[in-house]
C-alpha cells in the first residue's frame, strides 16, 4: 500500500470514512438490536444467549482495538482498514448461513474484531490528511452512524416483513454486500498519508509506545473518553425502557430515537467545523454540558414534553462529544504516532461501554428504579465535562514528539 503526498479530494475521502463508519458501527454493532427478534425467534435462542452473543461482539472489540492501530502503524493505515472491511465482511456473510449457536459467536466475534481495524485507523488516516480541518472531517465520518440508525430502521423491519422467518437473514446479507462496495470504494480512494507509509523503521518500538502511553495528555484525553463510554452507553441502552415504563408507547419512543439519529447526522460535522475554530477542549465541554442537561430532564419529570427535548438535546450534542474527543486524541502525538494514539484512547471508551450497562442494570436492579442509573451516568458524564475543560487548556504543541525526527 503506497502513500503519496498529493492530498486527496477531501469530499470523496471523508464519504469514505463516513460508509465505512455506516458499515462497522452502525451495522456490525447497532443494528443487532433491531434484527435480535426475529433472529432469536427463529434459530430459538435464549435471552441469555442472546445478550451473549452483543458481548462477544463488543469484547472482540476491546481486546482488539489496541492491535489495530499497531497494525495501521506497521503495515500502513488503508491495509489495516481494508483487513477490517474484509473482516466485518467475513462476517455478515457468515451470519446470513449460520445456525447453531457457536457458529453465532464466531461470526459476531468477527465483527467486532474487524471494527478495530477500521474505526481507529480511519479516523487517525482523515487527521494526518487534513489536519487543519480534522474537526469537520472525524465529523463527518461520524455521520455514517446517524444514517445507519435511519436505515437499519427502515429497511430491516421491511425485510422482515417481505421475507419473514428468513428476514433476518436477508438482512444480513443486505449489509454484507453494502460492506463489499464499501471495501471496494476504499480500495480505489483511500491513501495512506506520508506519514503512514509502512516500512520495516515504521514499527513502533517499546520506549515509543511507552511515552504515548504514559503522555498525561494523552492520558486525559483517554479518560475522557472513557468517561463517554460509560456514560452515554447507558442512555442507549435503558432510556426507552425508562420511558416506556414511565407509561408511554414504545411507538413514540421509536420517533423520538429517530428524531435523535436524524438531528445527530448534520450535528456531526457542524461540531467538528466549530471546533476548528473555537478549539476541541471548549466544543467538547459545550456538548458535554448539553448531554449533561438532556440526561437530567427525565430525572426532574417523566412527562412526554421533558423526554422530547431529551431526545432533542442528544440529537444536537451526543455526536459532537464523540468528534470532539475523537479528534483531541489525534491532536496530541505526532502524525505517526496517531493510530497509535487512538486506539489507545478508544480502548477506553470501549472498557466503558462494556461496563456500563453491567453497572447501570445492576443500579436498577438494586433500586428497582431508572433514577440512580442515570444520576450515575450525570455523575460520570460530569467527570468527563471536567476533564474536557483541562483539554481546552492544553498548550498548542505536541504532546509527543516524533522519536525518529
Amino acid at each position: 500500500m503506497h502513500s503519496s503526498t498529493a492530498r486527496p479530494n477531501m469530499l470523496i475521502t471523508v464519504l469514505c470514512a463516513m460508509l465505512s463508519a455506516l458499515v462497522v458501527i452502525g451495522f456490525g454493532r447497532l443494528a443487532y438490536g433491531v434484527i435480535l427478534p426475529s433472529m432469536r425467534t427463529d434459530l430459538g435462542l435464549s435471552y441469555q444467549q442472546a445478550g451473549m452473543l452483543s458481548t462477544v461482539t463488543a469484547l472482540s472489540y476491546v481486546c482488539f482495538v489496541l492491535a489495530g492501530g499497531l497494525a495501521a502503524a506497521r503495515w500502513g493505515t488503508k491495509a489495516s482498514i481494508i483487513f477490517g472491511m474484509l473482516s466485518v465482511l467475513t462476517g455478515f456473510s457468515g451470519l446470513i448461513w449460520a445456525s447453531h449457536f457457536w457458529l453465532l459467536v464466531l461470526w459476531m466475534g468477527l465483527l467486532g474484531f474487524g471494527s478495530a481495524f477500521v474505526f481507529a485507523p480511519m479516523v487517525s488516516l482523515l487527521a494526518a490528511w487534513f489536519p487543519e480541518r480534522r474537526g469537520l472531517a472525524i465529523g463527518g465520518m461520524s455521520s455514517g452512524v446517524g444514517i445507519s440508525t435511519l436505515l437499519t430502521g427502515m429497511l430491516v423491519p421491511y425485510l422482515l416483513t417481505q421475507f419473514g422467518d428468513q428476514g433476518w437473514r436477508i438482512s444480513w446479507g443486505l449489509f454484507a454486500l453494502i460492506a463489499l462496495l464499501v471495501t471496494v470504494l476504499i480500495a480505489l480512494f483511500i491513501r495512506n498519508p506520508p506519514q503512514a507509509t509502512p516500512s520495516m523503521s515504521s514499527k513502533l518500538s517499546a520506549e515509543e509506545k511507552q511515552r504515548i502511553y504514559r503522555n498525561p495528555r494523552v492520558l486525559i484525553v483517554a479518560c475522557a473518553y472513557g468517561a463517554v463510554g460509560l456514560g452515554y452507553i447507558v442512555q442507549t441502552v435503558f432510556m426507552v425502557s425508562y420511558m416506556v415504563e414511565s407509561g408511554h408507547s414504545p411507538a413514540v419512543a421509536g420517533r423520538y430515537v429517530a428524531l435523535m439519529g436524524l438531528l445527530s447526522i448534520g450535528a456531526s460535522p457542524v461540531w467538528g467545523w466549530l471546533s476548528d475554530y473555537t478549539g476541541r477542549g471548549k466544543a467538547l465541554a459545550l456538548s458535554l454540558l448539553m448531554v449533561i442537561g438532556a440526561m437530567a430532564l427525565p430525572l426532574i419529570d417523566q412527562s412526554l414534553p421533558y423526554f422530547f427535548v431529551h431526545y432533542l438535546l442528544m440529537g444536537i450534542s451526543v455526536n459532537g462529544v464523540f468528534s470532539m474527543v475523537q479528534t483531541s486524541a489525534t491532536e496530541q502525538v505526532a502524525p505517526r504516532y496517531i493510530p497509535v494514539a487512538f486506539s489507545f484512547a478508544t480502548l477506553f471508551f470501549a472498557v466503558g461501554q462494556f461496563l456500563g450497562p453491567a453497572i447501570a442494570g445492576w443500579l436498577i436492579e438494586r433500586t428497582g428504579g431508572f433514577v440512580a442509573a442515570f444520576s450515575y451516568t450525570i455523575g460520570v458524564l460530569s467527570v468527563g465535562l471536567v476533564l474536557a475543560v483541562m483539554i481546552s487548556r492544553f498548550p498548542d504543541h505536541l504532546a509527543v514528539e516524533d522519536a525518529a525526527r
